[in-house]
């Protein structure tokens, strides 16, 4: 992983240095107005040494710049180099003044280790002392998140790697810029966890290797316990949703439940208990309700909320997290094997309930039943489940923005500000009471689909709502945002570990039911 720190002057051996730039720097918000570049300042100028300073010194204009396409846009960036050779100076793009905020340091950070080239060693930004979007800790973790997961791979299947992209980065300015560096570098490392563990191909990431994975992982972390429940001790706790979804395939189950406590020094804010819930499910054939091939292509990333879940958990003790956090994550494969469910069956979930099954292919919505049904039992303050659920979640909010729905308007607002700030968007959905008769049942309590080509969104947090005892409860469907067809701004093609960052934002600003941090 990409080594983040901060220094007052450029070091020596750099392939290149980084000046952000702003558009539009008079404030009109007008992409052809001025041209704000911070590296023109003195003090950036100083910063530098050797053949840098030449560069930053002889810079061409503006008129220049703009005749080679370079207007400061968000993401955008222009290698210029010296006579000599390396390093190069490269001006990113933060877009105009008005409106800048986290996401696009993060993109233009992501920006200048991509345009420094590949062949390792580092590259330095140049920032302001005083930097527009946020304090300079926000602006420093934003600017580490952006550089990590901008130079994210995954390499482990090809025969000759690529070569590898630049080693380190270093921030060069005045101020306090460690601390955030060292957050904001903590929490893209638990995403790129997540996200080796979605990309890795679903015939080597069986129910019992991710559980190992998680396991290893989590051992020995400061305030961590973890426990791994086998298919015993499923059928022992009466997890009836598990085992149906379970029947069809020759890999058993398994559950992973994993808690992080505070230390107790932490006060009153420690006896807050947030439990977060993923769907596990390793590859998603549709069971006897069979996908078409096309659609299962990316189905091993249909693991995506088990993976954030417990990734968020490995971070919570180097973060500092103020509040008890366990993670549960119920793991299987939807297979169409001999003894798999079929359409018309019943099963009975932990909590008594029971549930017509009348689309195999709706399954991730079963597994968390009872993983919620856990969830409650523990009486926590909060309940948030992440799971790609819906296709009619993507329909409705495209493969940006994630839906967002729940029990509780306070904990809704708190995720939906920390996914603002975390540049991962969540955008409410009604839980309109009406609504539960698209899943009532002829012959059970409910069905596990609601009507065709209506409201399916709604109609899988419908089901869901009913296994969380009246404790506040949102629930995120990542059907869109899990995955991203293109490399962009600081997102790699394959999975994207969506929510690590909001929800390592939400605990961190989380006090308890009723505020919306």
């Amino acid at each position: 992983m990409l080594e983040v720190s901060a220094a007052a002057t450029v070091p020596d051996g750099v392939v290149a240095v980084g000046i952000p730039v702003i558009a539009g720097a008079s404030g009109e918000g007008d992409e052809g107005a001025r041209l704000e570049w911070f590296g023109r300042s003195d003090d950036a100028t100083g910063a530098a040494t050797g053949a840098v300073r030449e560069l930053l010194t002889d810079a061409p204009d503006e008129a220049w710049l703009r005749r080679q396409g370079f207007s400061a846009a968000k993401g955008g960036s222009l290698a210029l180099r010296g006579a000599s050779g390396p390093p190069s100076v490269v001006l990113v793009g933060l877009g105009p003044r008005s409106g800048l905020d986290f996401e696009r340091w993060r993109v233009a950070s992501a920006a200048l280790v991509r345009a420094a080239g590949e062949g390792g060693g580092a590259a330095a930004l140049l920032v302001p002392d005083d930097p527009p979007g946020g304090t300079t800790a926000e602006v420093a973790a934003a600017i580490a998140e952006g550089a990590v997961l901008g130079t994210y791979r995954f390499d482990g299947y090809r025969s000759t790697p690529p070569p590898g992209r630049v080693e380190r980065l270093v921030v060069v300015g005045h101020g306090e810029w460690a601390d955030g560096l060292r957050r904001g570098a903590l929490a893209a490392g638990a995403a790129t966890f997540a996200r080796d563990l979605v990309n890795t191909p679903a015939g080597d990431m069986t129910p019992r290797v991710l559980a190992e994975r998680v396991r290893d992982r989590l051992s020995g972390l400061t305030g961590t316990t973890v426990e791994v429940w086998d298919e015993d001790r499923i059928a022992e706790e009466r997890l009836g949703g598990v085992l149906a979804v379970a029947r069809g395939s020759a890999e058993p189950p398994r559950l992973v439940r994993a808690t992080y406590t505070p230390p107790d020094e932490q006060g009153a804010d420690a006896r807050r208990h947030v439990v977060l819930v993923g769907k596990g499910i390793t590859f998603d054939s549709g069971g006897l309700s069979l996908k078409p091939a096309d659609a299962m292509m990316t189905m091993k990333n249909d693991m995506s909320g088990a993976a954030i879940v417990l990734s968020v958990l490995s971070a919570c003790a180097d973060l500092g997290v103020r509040v008890k956090v366990t993670a549960i994550a119920p793991m299987t494969e939807n297979m169409p094997g001999g003894r798999a469910q079929k359409p018309g069956d019943v099963f009975t979930a932990r909590n008594g309930a029971t549930v017509e099954v009348l689309n195999t292919d709706a399954e991730g919505r079963l597994v968390l039943a009872d993983a919620l049904s856990l969830a409650s039992e523990l009486s926590p303050d909060a309940i948030v489940d992440v799971a790609t659920l819906t296709g009619a979640q993507v329909v409705a909010l495209g493969k940006g923005v994630a839906a967002l729905l729940g029990n509780d308007r306070a904990l809704m607002e708190s995720l939906q500000s920390a996914g603002d700030r975390a540049g991962e968007r969540l955008w409410p959905m009604p839980l309109p009471d009406d609504y539960g008769e698209h899943i009532d049942s002829e012959i059970a309590d409910m069905k596990n689909i609601g009507r065709a080509r209506e409201a399916g969104t709604i109609a899988a947090a419908m089901l869901l709502a009913r296994f969380v005892d009246g404790v506040p409860w949102a629930h995120l469907d990542i059907a869109g945002p899990a995955r991203s067809e293109e490399s962009s701004g600081y997102l790699s093609k394959g999975g994207t570990a969506f929510g690590v960052r909001a929800l390592l934002d939400f605990l961190s600003h989380y006090t308890g039911p009723g505020d919306p941090g």
